[in-house]
């Protein structure tokens, strides 16, 4: 791919007619700031969540506080009922969520510093995989955002056989 993530999922999404959200944790915000860099981004996608607090994920997103307390913020459970909630709460086709350890502390044995979980949910699908992300904090952010983007892109082409 020679052009940006951003700008080739503006693409697709684009002749698609189909809304993107997304649910944001560990990135802060960089991933709806790269959808946003597109010009025309209105035209697909309606807006983001930066729900790096549980309270946010479970206030907003409707992450349930059981899912938060036997899995933890950092994981499949947790990013899936982020990427619903976004999902339903504004009103989009696709919720993207991203959830993870950017460190530089947080990690344990079990979830090492980088670790991400990217969910993605539709009205006929959902899914989650993890990464492990290496780098500073900045890196990670910017893998996790990246990666997300290539969720999605991979999601929509297998769909849409572009």
């Amino acid at each position: 791919m020679a052009q940006p993530r951003e700008i080739y999922l503006g693409q697709i999404l684009s002749g698609s007619g189909l809304w993107l959200g997304v649910a944001e944790s560990c990135t802060g915000g960089l991933l709806g700031h790269l959808i946003t860099n597109v010009p025309g981004s209105s035209l697909y996608f309606r807006g983001g969540v930066v729900a790096y607090a549980n309270e946010v994920k479970m206030g907003i997103l409707r992450v349930s506080a059981a899912t938060l307390e036997n899995y933890g913020a950092v994981s499949k459970e947790t990013v899936i009922e982020m990427a619903r909630g976004g999902r339903e709460v504004l009103k989009t086709d696709i919720g993207l969520s991203v959830s993870g350890i950017a460190g530089p502390a947080g990690g344990t044995d079990e979830k090492p510093v980088g670790t991400v979980w990217i969910g993605s949910s539709t009205m006929k699908m959902e899914n989650a995989k993890m990464f492990i992300f290496s780098g500073d904090r900045q890196k990670v952010k910017e893998q996790a955002a990246q990666m997300a983007l290539q969720v999605v892109i991979d999601y929509l082409t297998d769909r849409l056989e572009l």
